[in-house]
């Protein structure tokens, strides 16, 4: 299927699920690895757009990742993509997130205020 990139420029990602290893086989606890044979993790991200709307997406990414519930994130090469299957008889689809890494968003710089008013001959009169 075609992966589609994601326009990630006005978007603010959350950690809302740290990295936990994907799994092929809930019974079997077996991980799941990609073709270079490292372990799969799935991250658990909330995506702000500037209106307040809300997604939640859980992000396929190779490697155990450096990040932490409630750190600001940006997932760098994000791709989505539409899959579907049938199991036991019934239909499934939906679409799957996948990225190169997760890495900690630059820092928010915050303004600092002005220096104090300095008192002058006006505040006298």
């Amino acid at each position: 299927m075609r992966n589609i990139p994601v326009d990630v420029s006005n978007l603010t990602f959350v950690c809302v699920s740290p990295p936990r290893p994907k799994l092929v086989d809930q019974d079997t606890g077996e991980v799941k690895v990609d073709r270079n044979g490292q372990a799969v993790f799935t991250v658990g991200l909330s995506a702000a757009d500037p209106m307040g709307r809300v997604e939640l997406l859980n992000v396929a990414v190779s490697g155990d990742q450096d990040v932490t519930l409630g750190q600001i994130v940006t997932p760098v090469a994000l791709t989505a993509f539409p899959w579907e299957q049938i199991r036991n008889g019934e239909k499934r689809w939906g679409i799957a997130y996948r990225a190169e890494r997760i890495i900690l968003a630059a820092p928010v710089a915050v303004p600092s205020p002005g220096p104090a008013p300095v008192s002058g001959a006006a505040d006298a009169a």
